[in-house]
């Protein structure tokens, strides 16, 4: 993941969208976890903002973030792709290609930072603990979701169950059905909330917030905040 995707690689990342349903059912979920944030922080026209992991794609629930929120002069966004058309959709947003693992600011130079559903793309236990420490380095607060591996249906591939299996027997099946960009750990990399939990640095206040879909989890969903920022 350390590398630039390229638009057919950053396509993969897209669930199939038979008929719309799941571009429907996604869009609604995200709502729901916005509408969530907004209720947590109550965000001001004043505050810092970074959106670590925009896309290039231009389906209708990619980047709902910048969408949705309503003071997108504040919003600096950043991901591996090419989203500088960000800055014309939504006037005043600033956009940067960088890797969420090695982000070029200070520590705490933003007042927010938030992350939907990319933690789960950057690779193994390890990429990932440095991803969420490293939204926690810049960020005052964070916002981080990312689905929830015991949800009976796995999101990407719009699989049943198979993922509840050990990883690696995951990975067999989903190649056996011609799924090989999710086999791939640099792909598609599921988290519990315990695994989730023991990444986030000592000193952070962990409030769970997290989304369900059909009477179960389906998306984690974490406020970070630390004692210092007064939150």
């Amino acid at each position: 993941m350390n590398r630039s995707p390229n638009q057919n690689e950053s396509s993969a990342y897209v669930q199939p969208d038979v008929g719309g349903i799941v571009s429907r059912v996604v869009w609604r979920a995200r709502v729901r976890m916005f509408s969530a944030l907004m209720e947590q922080v109550k965000p001001t026209s004043e505050i810092k903002v970074l959106d670590v992991g925009v896309t290039c794609d231009r389906r209708p629930d990619s980047n709902f973030f910048e969408k949705l929120y309503p003071f997108p002069h504040n919003i600096t966004a950043v991901g591996l792709e090419d989203a500088s058309f960000l800055e014309q959709e939504f006037p005043g947003v600033r956009f940067l290609r960088a890797n969420g693992k090695q982000l070029p600011f200070p520590d705490k130079s933003f007042d927010l930072v938030v992350s939907f559903a990319v933690l789960e793309h950057v690779g193994n236990r390890l990429e990932q603990q440095r991803f969420v420490r490293e939204l926690c380095r810049v960020g005052k607060q964070c916002y981080i979701t990312t689905p929830n591996r015991w949800h009976p249906i796995e999101f990407h591939t719009v699989l049943p169950l198979v993922h509840w299996l050990p990883p690696k027997w995951f990975r067999v099946i989903a190649r056996l059905l011609g799924k090989d960009f999710f086999a791939s750990e640099a792909n598609l990399n599921l988290l519990d909330d315990r695994e989730v939990s023991a990444m986030f640095p000592n000193q952070a206040k962990i409030a769970p917030n997290h989304h369900r879909l059909g009477g179960f989890i389906s998306n984690l969903v974490y406020l970070v905040t630390f004692s210092d920022t007064g939150g």
